[in-house]
């Protein structure tokens, strides 16, 4: 029986990919863990594996299309003594019916080639048991108004195939009352995000600008950000931090690495400094899962890295346990490939914690969305010169850093919230003590 290849999801925020470029062509042979084809995700370009082996008898979606829907058909492959005959022309692989199954019944297949290749119905059930019918039996099935669980299938295991549905004479499938139909489960696409484009484009009639086309990494930050903003009930917490301690060490230890071609940033600091509050606040160190808290032992921290077009938030495991050296290649390493768009997913998934810094852009300070399942992001501003009052009371002037924690209320309260905000500073103002 040909073999179906359906568009994977790659990524868990996944529903459409692009089908960048096929690596085979039709009639070549391919085997289990073969790399066929390169898919652009919401995130990244990955090589898609074949799972079974045979040849391919049919590519049905061409290299270069975009928007394919996850688990649609986008190839076939066939077994040893097929043919691309046995191929379906709406995109299901149907073998052949037996000729005395087909006979007599010469016009319903050229009806069955031109109905439009709809989705299959879903797989159907009678008695709590799954009735187990070819997705293109299920679609003629559905088109006739048949119901499947009245017909006997002739397929493997009594599968249902395209002949049994078009020799039936079942009754029309009763149409389930309407009050028991349930209500479709919204997602993130379906959330309200403004005025629809008819209205926006009418709004601007005689107006000059340029059309931007979405790509999928940008209808995703969209479709997340917006359902984060509107599901997650933030609130915000602002320190200031003095980072003149902090700079002085850094410029010490760089100056003691320089003949192993390491340099520490500020941003390595950060990372530390809130990897290590999260163990010194284990509460805060937690996500929000729909209906529990899930608390974690290590701390996991993300770290928003902007590329082209977007944005991607690679994971560093383990931070806590990690020397500022290796956190600061390891940071690098991500960054590079995030701009490559060379990340694995399980490179920029997970943590419990993310940190934003626009400080390098010259941003003094500004609040977050956070990321989830994430329970808080720290923004992050430019480090400036301020006059400050210092413990003697006397104003002297010192390098201040301006962060804003974003943080889901379901799992920290604002206590709470306040005292990790307040580790985090004490590390970044006594960074000696924090590595101790």
């Amino acid at each position: 029986m040909p073999t179906e290849i359906l568009m994977p999801a790659l990524s868990p925020t996944m529903e459409e990919g692009t089908l960048a470029k096929w690596l085979v062509k039709e009639g070549d042979t391919v085997s289990s863990g073969d790399i066929i084809a390169e898919i652009e995700t919401d995130k990244a370009t990955m090589e898609f594996e074949a799972v079974d082996e045979g040849v391919v008898g049919k590519i049905v979606i061409a290299e270069g299309t975009e928007g394919v829907k996850v688990n649609t058909l986008i190839a076939v492959l066939l077994e040893d003594g097929e043919s691309a005959d046995d191929i379906d022309t709406a995109g299901s692989a149907e073998p052949k019916a037996a000729p005395a199954a087909a006979a007599g019944n010469e016009e319903a297949a050229p009806a069955a080639a031109e109905a439009p290749a709809t989705p299959a119905p879903a797989a159907p059930v009678k008695d709590g048991n799954r009735i187990f019918a070819s997705p293109l039996a299920r679609r003629i099935a559905a088109q006739k108004g048949l119901d499947l669980s009245a017909i006997t299938g002739s397929g493997p295991k009594g599968r249902i195939v395209k002949s049994d549905v078009e020799n039936a004479t079942a009754t029309p499938k009763a149409e389930a009352p309407k009050a028991d139909a349930p209500a479709a489960a919204p997602t993130a696409a379906s959330v309200a995000t403004g005025p629809s484009t008819d209205a926006v484009l009418k709004m601007y009639e005689g107006t000059d600008f340029e059309e931007v086309k979405l790509d999928g990494m940008r209808k995703t930050i969209a479709a997340r950000l917006t359902e984060a903003k509107q599901s997650v009930p933030h609130f915000y917490l602002r320190r200031d931090i003095e980072l003149d301690e902090l700079l002085a060490f850094r410029a010490q230890i760089n100056a003691k690495l320089a003949d192993r071609g390491v340099k520490l940033s500020v941003n390595d600091f950060i990372i530390k400094a809130c990897a290590v509050a999260l163990q010194q606040i284990p509460e805060a160190n937690a996500v929000w899962a729909g209906d529990r808290v899930l608390k974690f032992t290590n701390s996991d921290v993300a770290v928003a890295v902007a590329i082209e077009g977007g944005l991607f938030t690679p994971v560093l495991k383990n931070s806590d346990s990690k020397s500022l050296s290796a956190l600061s290649t390891e940071m690098k390493d991500l960054a590079k490939r995030a701009r490559d768009r060379k990340l694995a997913p399980h490179e920029y998934q997970g943590g419990s914690f993310a940190i934003s810094n626009l400080g390098m852009f010259g941003i003094d300070n500004f609040d977050a969305i956070i990321n989830p399942p994430h329970s808080a992001i720290l923004a992050v501003g430019a480090g400036v010169k301020k006059p400050v009052v210092g413990a003697d009371d006397q104003i002297k002037v010192a390098t201040v850093m301006s962060v804003t924690l974003s943080v889901d209320h379901r799992v920290i309260d604002g206590a709470l919230g306040a005292d990790l905000l307040k580790a985090i500073k004490e590390n970044l103002e006594n960074p000696m003590a924090m590595l101790a």
